[in-house]
């Protein structure tokens, strides 16, 4: 990784921290053990791969004039949605892990209740960073719009139940990208549209941002099929293997580990071709990609 990628996810990751630290900072009395369990869940380590998206395609359409201020609540309200979704997929009804980011799950940290309402507070609690932040009106809606789509039914959620149904049964190539661009891809491609508008993208540069977005989240999954048969598990940060020991479909399962490799390495030159159609500075947003899908856990 560049010191200037590091640089700027560093700076992405802190943002978000500060923001969610002092919305989260007041728990409702009697409700100390929901909000410490928020806490646990939105700032334990992690990658903040989405607020990073957030900030730099924003900075990359918005130039000299970038103000990372006014990205703040919806980068920290991309984060929110993603411990939400991670806090319930490792709940025992889902895939009943017991460790991520190398520390215990949150339900293993607190229990099985505070975690489910941990995750739909953190979910409902994007939604407030969103409506409380300075974007004007109409931009706002959009936003909103963006994250609901995503988060929702027709997007992560959906990946969600996709990929519980397909326990113990095969799913052709096709069907498995089209669970992981709902899974893992939509809730990507809105952190780069949302930063997109962000910085004030017309309909070509919102277009060029999704197919980028579009390649990575694909490319995002296919990296993680792979680790889960490459890495260990003190690298990794949760269990090594889990999705075999699920007999859950994976890249690797349905094209083998060459064949996955390859299908990385294209869905990379495809995000660095729809890169290609903007102007200005579009680096950082490179060495994104390439840190995506060279990525070690």
């Amino acid at each position: 990784m560049s010191p200037q990628l590091r640089d700027a996810l560093q700076q992405a990751a802190g943002r978000v921290e500060v923001t969610l630290r002092r919305t989260l900072a007041e728990p409702v009395p009697g409700a100390d053990t929901l909000f410490a369990a928020m806490r646990y869940a939105a700032l334990g380590p992690g990658k903040r791969l989405r607020p990073a998206l957030v900030y730099t395609a924003a900075r990359t359409l918005r130039s000299d004039a970038f103000d990372p201020a006014h990205c703040d609540a919806a980068a920290a309200a991309l984060e929110c949605i993603h411990a939400y979704s991670l806090v319930h997929d490792d709940l025992p009804a889902m895939d009943d892990d017991d460790l991520r980011r190398g520390h215990p799950t949150c339900h293993i940290a607190f229990d099985e209740a505070s975690a489910i309402l941990a995750g739909d507070a953190l979910q409902t609690h994007a939604f407030e960073l969103l409506l409380a932040s300075d974007a004007d009106s109409d931009l706002k809606l959009r936003l909103l719009g963006e994250l609901a789509q995503a988060s929702g039914a027709r997007g992560m959620v959906a990946g969600q139940a996709i990929d519980l149904a397909a326990v113990d049964h095969n799913l052709d190539p096709p069907q498995l990208e089209a669970m992981h661009r709902l899974k893992t891809g939509a809730l990507i491609r809105a952190s780069a549209r949302i930063g997109a508008l962000l910085g004030g993208a017309n309909a070509m540069q919102l277009a060029a941002v999704s197919g980028y977005a579009e390649a990575i989240g694909l490319a995002f999954q296919v990296q993680d099929d792979i680790l889960d048969v490459t890495a260990d598990t003190a690298v990794l940060g949760k269990t090594q293997g889990a999705d075999a020991a699920r007999n859950k479909p994976t890249y690797v399962s349905l094209l083998g580990l060459d064949g996955a490799r390859e299908k990385l390495a294209g869905l990379h030159r495809q995000a660095l071709d729809a890169l290609a159609q903007l102007d200005g500075d579009t680096e950082l947003l490179r060495q994104l990609a390439d840190y995506i899908v060279r990525r070690s856990h």
